[in-house]
């Protein structure tokens, strides 16, 4: 009786492992894409709104740009600090950071003008 080839299973693990795995990575990479673009479509429904409070098409620009930037910035850190660290730490991380975050939005005082 001989064992299997190793290499040859590992060959079928890793392309199984590939063909499982890739399409599902691919469709959360579409879906992060059109979650960053979504803003641009949802300008076209809020144009009304922005004119009122006095935004103009610059300062909406600016505030894309900005956001792309620290996107671009924060990303490549990130993605090594993960290397360091490990993903349920640094996602843990995120998911805290953004609680915190979102639970300080509660307390932002805004008077609409006109309103």
């Amino acid at each position: 009786m001989s064992l299997p080839d190793s290499s040859s299973a590992l060959d079928r693990a890793r392309s199984k492992a590939f063909f499982h795995l890739l399409p599902l990575l691919f469709f959360c990479y579409v879906i992060a894409y059109v979650d960053r673009v979504n803003v641009s479509f949802a300008k076209l429904n809020m144009q009304e709104d922005l004119a009122h409070l006095g935004f103009s098409e610059s300062a909406f620009g600016f505030g894309m740009g900005i956001f792309f930037i620290g996107y671009l910035l924060l990303e490549i850190p990130g993605t090594l600090l993960v290397e360091k660290w490990s993903a349920r730490k640094w996602i843990s991380r995120i998911m805290i950071s953004w609680g915190i975050i979102a639970a300080m939005t509660a307390f932002v005082h805004y008077r609409v003008p006109g309103a």
